[in-house]
């Protein structure tokens, strides 16, 4: 089976937004299945990410897919990013319905 999150998406389009005090980061990419980043600790994810040290815009690269889900609260996800990587919550907003609410 292909990882669904394969394929780059544009900063305002992201699969999943996650969020810790004033940082945000945007996932636009992952490399792995969701089934095989919980087997290795080097699992990346390609980000936009912003805080005080982006000076309000975002800098893209790639994180440890474990740091943004250990330090970093999910406020928005695609309905397939929810289910892919076991969320169960009641109702969260897309990241495009979240985006147009800030």
């Amino acid at each position: 089976m292909p990882n669904p999150f394969a394929k780059i998406r544009k900063n305002g389009q992201p699969y999943a937004i996650y969020r810790l005090g004033g940082v945000t980061w945007h996932v636009l990419k992952t490399y792995k299945q969701p089934s095989s980043e919980s087997k290795d600790p080097y699992a990346r994810w390609f980000v936009a990410a912003k805080s005080a040290a982006t000076f309000g815009g975002f800098d893209m690269g790639d994180t440890y897919a474990a740091e943004v889900q250990r330090d970093g609260a999910l406020v928005a996800a695609e309905p397939a990013w929810l289910e892919a990587y076991g969320y169960k919550q009641e109702y969260l907003p897309t990241p495009a319905e979240y985006l147009a609410q800030a």
